[in-house]
Parts: structure tokens; C-alpha cells; sequence
């Protein structure tokens, strides 16, 4: 609560802030008198006639919603207007229609009166107030949301606004609060939950394919050719719709999936493989986003290229794992160790060759056979190496012996071809084993990087073996 003194002393403040705001309002008013020359016949009517007052704080939750027709009033008589008296309309409806001043001076006097009295009476004051600082305009701007092409019309509404700001047609406090109001608006109806992530293929629709080369603000679109190329094999293009704006990308992102990290971007705008190419998955190792652009000039400010960025990480991420399990696994062992499968099991290339091999495994033959045996120590030693150090579950290690002893400080420290050769040993791990160490004087060490930063400590060997994973797998 606050001391009587300052109360006083606030309450004085609040109402000399009052006559300085009445006094203000009347120059301002002179001053915004000079765009009443860009006034349409009509303009207040319409104002007057479409901007319901804000209901009383006792019915606020029982007063009916205004017809859609204020609405669609609002809407057609905005588009009418040119350049000029669009300012002015937006001028007067900032300022004839938004906080009412006087009333929210005298709640301020109330609220400062209360704060003595019980919290229910301060909390429901505090209340009173927050509902009456809300601007008039606000109520009509969340109708015209609902109206069909409503949602459209306020984006490109703020796009006036922010042209009129940026260009000082006109410095009032009253539109840039109308801006900021209209701006807060939006990022509620686009939040990222209620944005849908589509894929741009050269199958989509005509207009949408058409809008996407227009919207193009980094690298622009020399042809529907280049277009195709963009949207055809080794490329992506995504974009963020919104069921209240049909047909139209809000945010446009490019994707080149490529072997290595290009160096330079006309490897990837101006180079590209055959249009009816199929993709190798096994050549994709890095998604290059090189280029992004906004398309609605009145969503400015509103967050969604970000997250953009992101959801396309997850979509690659998940749409190359799923292509690489459904693949026939080839891209684990070398040429030369494939050949070497094949003579080994006398079988052809391709799929007979993993049918074989796969078999061979599940059943344990494989060790009956010590040339083939050779052939897979690195194969499988390395895979082993892969599955105890890098295949996690929530950042931690997947396998819970593995878990279990990091956590306690382990090192991990060798891993042991033909250390378990019993039928139960080859049909578990292929009769590999690991030794985890305990050096007394770097566990605590070891154990905190393993808790708190998710890092495995390991030996030479194992990470030897790790790093050769990755080469071969192209992971």
C-alpha cells in the first residue's frame, strides 16, 4: 500500500496531468485541423456510426458484438479513400476514437484512493482502470479480423501506417499508438502456433508459384525456369500461410541442399543439376538457407522468419533421417568394403549383397567365416563406437550401461574385438565389448561435463573410431 503523503502528492500530480492533457488535446486537435482539407464528405459519419463505444466496465461481457456491417462499412470506405484522406481518416479515428483521457485520469484518482482499503477493492480499481485504457478503435479492429478478408485488410492497413511513420507524413503520438495497438493485434493472430509451414513445389498452385518470384527480395527470379530450378531436385522452398490469408505467403524461405558448404552464392543460384534429376540422399550434407524474404510489409515487427528458420531445421533434420532408415544402408561401409562383402558371401551387388550380410548377422554365421570376419571388425567396430558415443536420448547416452557409468565419472576407454564369443555374446554386440575407467582424480571432472554439458569423455580410440563413423556414414 502507499503512505498518505504520497498518495496526495500522486493524486495532485495526476490531476494537474489531467488539465495539461485537456490542454494538450485542444493544440493538438489545431494541429491535426491542417489535414481536415484531405476530408472526405461524410469521413465523422462514418467514424461515429461504425466505432461502437466501449461498453461500460459493468457490461463489458453482456453488451452484443456490433453488426459485421460496421465492419465491411469500415473496410469499403477505407479502400475509397486516396493517399491523402486515407491520413486523415486514420487521424481522426486515432484520435477522436481511441482512450478516453478524462475518464482514465479520474479511475487514476480512484485507484489512488483505494490503496488503503482491502486488496479486492485495489484489485478490482486496477481493473477498472486497464479495461478503460483500451482504445475504441481497438473493439472495431478485432471485429474486422473476423469478417471475411478482414485480416488482409488490417495487414495492409499497417503497411500504411508504417509508410506514414517512417515517411513523417505525420509525427501524432495518436497514430503511433494506433500502430502499436494494431501491431500487437497481429502478433497475436500470427503466433507461430497458428501458422502452417508448406512446402513450394513446382506442383503448387499457379498464383502461389507466381507470388513466390515476385516476393523474391534477395536473389531475384529471372524466369519460370529459374523458379522451376528453385523448387525442383536438391532445392527447397517453404513458406508460412495463414488460414485467414489464403493463397498468400507471408514468409518465404530458400534452401540448396549440397555436399559441402558452398563458398559462393552463384554456386547455388546460378548452378544447378538436371531438372529431372532424383536426389541421392547420401550426397545431402548441408542445407544452405540462402535467402529469406517478408512478404507483407504491414506484419513488420511481428516475429516469424525466425521461427521459419527453425521449423525447416526440424523438417530437414526429420525428413533426411527418415530417407536414410528407409535407404538400404549402403552408405555404411565403403566401396571397397562392399566389394569385399560381396566376394566374401559370393554375392551380387546391391541388394542381394545387404540380404546376404543381414542374414549373416542376425544368425551369427558371419564368424564361422574369418575373411568375412576381417571385413566387418572396422565396420562394426566403428558402428559400435557410433552407438555408444553418439546416439543420445535427451543429450544424454542412449544405451543405459553407458549412461550409468558416465554419469559416475567413467572414461570411455577401449573397445574389445572377439571379447565375447559366446552364442549369447555375438547375438547381443556381435561380441564387442567396452571398458569403462575410473581415473580416481578426473571423475568429478568427468561426471560434471557429463550432467551438466552432455559431454562424454573418451579415449583416443574410441573417438578414432567415431570420427570414422562420420566419414563413411556422411551423416
Amino acid at each position: 500500500m502507499i503512505s498518505h503523503p504520497v498518495v496526495r502528492a500522486l493524486r495532485s500530480s495526476v490531476r494537474c496531468w489531467r488539465h495539461r492533457a485537456v490542454l494538450g488535446a485542444a493544440l493538438e486537435a489545431s494541429d491535426v485541423g491542417s489535414w481536415r482539407r484531405y476530408s472526405t464528405p461524410g469521413m465523422e459519419e462514418v467514424l461515429a456510426r461504425v466505432v461502437a463505444p466501449l461498453p461500460s466496465y459493468e457490461t463489458r461481457d453482456k453488451s452484443p458484438p456490433p453488426p459485421e456491417s460496421n465492419s465491411l462499412e469500415f473496410m469499403h470506405f477505407y479502400r475509397s479513400l486516396d493517399r491523402e484522406d486515407r491520413l486523415g481518416f486514420l487521424s481522426k479515428l486515432s484520435q477522436d476514437f481511441g482512450v478516453d483521457h478524462k475518464t482514465v485520469s479520474e479511475l487514476a484518482v480512484k485507484l489512488l484512493d483505494t490503496q488503503l482499503r482491502d486488496p479486492a477493492t485495489v484489485l478490482q480499481a486496477e481493473d477498472r482502470l486497464r479495461y478503460n485504457l483500451t482504445p475504441r478503435y481497438k473493439q472495431l479492429l478485432s471485429h474486422i479480423s473476423r469478417v471475411e478478408g478482414g485480416v488482409k485488410f488490417l495487414v495492409d492497413l499497417r503497411a500504411d501506417l508504417i509508410e506514414i511513420i517512417s515517411s513523417k507524413a505525420s509525427e501524432s503520438a495518436h497514430i503511433r499508438d494506433l500502430n502499436g495497438t494494431l501491431k500487437g493485434l497481429l502478433s497475436e493472430w500470427f503466433s507461430v502456433g497458428l501458422l502452417r509451414l508448406e512446402r513450394i513445389t513446382w506442383q503448387s498452385p499457379c498464383e502461389i508459384l507466381q507470388k513466390i518470384s515476385q516476393y523474391e527480395a534477395v536473389h531475384p527470379v529471372r524466369n519460370w525456369t529459374d523458379l522451376k530450378r528453385r523448387v525442383g531436385p536438391y532445392r527447397r522452398c517453404y513458406a508460412f500461410t495463414h488460414a485467414a490469408m489464403p493463397g498468400e505467403p507471408l514468409v518465404v524461405l530458400h534452401v540448396a541442399l549440397t555436399e559441402d558448404i558452398s563458398d559462393n552464392i552463384q554456386s547455388i543460384v546460378r548452378e544447378f543439376t538436371n531438372l529431372d534429376s532424383e536426389e541421392d540422399v547420401n550426397k545431402i550434407n548441408s542445407a544452405i538457407f540462402y535467402s529469406i524474404s517478408s512478404t507483407q510489409a504491414g506484419l513488420q515487427g511481428v516475429e516469424l522468419g525466425n521461427y521459419l528458420i527453425k521449423r525447416v531445421v526440424r523438417e530437414l533434420q526429420g525428413l533426411l533421417s527418415q530417407y536414410r532408415k528407409e535407404g538400404r544402408g549402403s552408405d555404411l561401409l565403403s566401396e571397397q568394403e562392399w566389394k569385399e562383402v560381396e566376394q566374401a558371401t559370393d554375392s551380387t551387388p546391391g541388394s542381394p549383397a545387404v540380404d546376404s550380410l543381414r542374414k549373416l548377422i542376425v544368425t551369427g554365421e558371419w564368424t564361422r567365416s574369418e575373411r568375412l570376419s576381417g571385413v566387418l571388425e572396422p565396420v562394426l567396430m566403428r558402428l559400435c563406437a557410433w552407438y555408444l558415443y553418439g546416439e543420445k536420448r535427451r543429450g544424454f547416452a542412449l544405451n543405459p550401461v553407458a549412461n550409468f557409468h558416465l554419469q559416475n565419472g567413467a572414461t570411455m576407454w577401449r573397445l574389445n574385438w572377439h571379447a565375447d564369443t559366446s552364442p549369447r555374446g555375438v547375438a547381443n554386440s556381435c561380441g564387442i565389448m567396452v571398458n569403462y575407467r575410473y581415473f580416481l582424480k578426473e571423475t568429478s571432472k568427468n561426471s560434471a561435463l557429463y550432467l551438466q554439458n552432455k559431454v562424454i569423455t573418451a579415449s583416443e580410440q574410441v573417438l578414432g573410431l567415431v570420427s570414422q563413423y562420420q566419414k563413411n556414414s556422411k551423416l
